[in-house]
């Protein structure tokens, strides 16, 4: 069995947060779990600075004390301006971000700061559990994306593997022969112009633009982009890739994306 953070919620039955204090059982901001895990024994952060984003305060403090006992330096906020604020004027190592906030939620605080080329890895935690709220949310630009109720040791192996994602960050623009994909932006440009992809139109070109000349298959982008489970139809992917090839033509760019019966579709820049 394993525990869960008061503000995360409990399993059915779960002792309520006011018992939790009185008895001490919340120790240090964290939770003593069974089954081999003791979150204070388990150092992760070492000076890693993360923001929270929460507009519950008990969950913001359970959340802040967690990371804290880990070794995390920590800064919270209760709105999506502060966020904002915070995230513009401070270098963070990641973003933890609830989705319903006063003032602007976390999917608008994220849009805002990937335009502003802000590439801070970031992670939605909400109980907003839905498939369409989790695809708007990595479609904004989230690395990773966790729904309450969830036990403390998967969020802290959650925020680990969101910081070895910022370690093996990839550079902001992808360029192909004059081409130029932003990463941060979602913008593709040639020679000062430029047109915004949407989250499934940038999935799709930095597929064929990792690979220039080669073939990528449509069971590949129909996997990468909506899922190896998905039942979304080849014609979508055909869609998708018509409004890159229109957006190509309005920069007048001299790149093409070719479609090979049988194989897939291959990107074709004229060096």
């Amino acid at each position: 069995m394993v525990d869960f953070l008061p503000f995360l919620g409990f399993h059915r039955g779960g002792p309520p947060w006011g018992r939790l204090l009185a008895s001490g059982f919340f120790q240090g901001g964290l939770l003593r779990c069974q089954g081999g895990y003791n979150g204070g024994n388990n150092k992760d952060g070492d000076g890693v600075r993360l923001l929270i984003a929460e507009d519950d305060p008990k969950m913001r403090v359970a959340l802040k004390r967690l990371l804290e006992n880990n070794q995390y330096v920590v800064d919270s906020v209760s709105d999506g301006w502060s966020a904002l604020r915070y995230a513009e004027t401070a270098e963070y190592d990641g973003l933890i971000l609830d989705i319903a906030m006063p003032g602007v939620d976390g999917l608008e605080v994220l849009r805002q700061l990937r335009s502003q080329g802000v590439s801070t890895p970031a992670l939605f935690l909400t109980a907003m559990a839905e498939i369409p709220q989790r695809v708007a949310g990595l479609d904004a630009g989230a690395d990773d994306y966790l729904s309450k109720p969830c036990a403390t040791p998967e969020l802290l192996a959650r925020v680990r593997a969101m910081l070895r994602r910022k370690e093996n960050y990839l550079p902001d623009l992808l360029t192909v022969g004059g081409l130029a994909l932003n990463r941060s932006t979602y913008e593709l440009s040639w020679q000062g112009k430029s047109q915004s992809l949407s989250g499934r139109e940038f999935q799709i070109l930095e597929m064929l633009m990792e690979r220039p000349g080669f073939v990528v298959t449509t069971n590949q982008l129909l996997s990468h982009v909506w899922g190896w489970d998905s039942d979304v139809d080849c014609s979508v992917v055909w869609v998708h890739i018509s409004n890159i090839r229109k957006k190509l033509a309005r920069l007048g760019a001299p790149a093409g994306i070719r479609f090979l019966r049988g194989a897939g579709y291959v990107l074709e820049v004229v060096q």
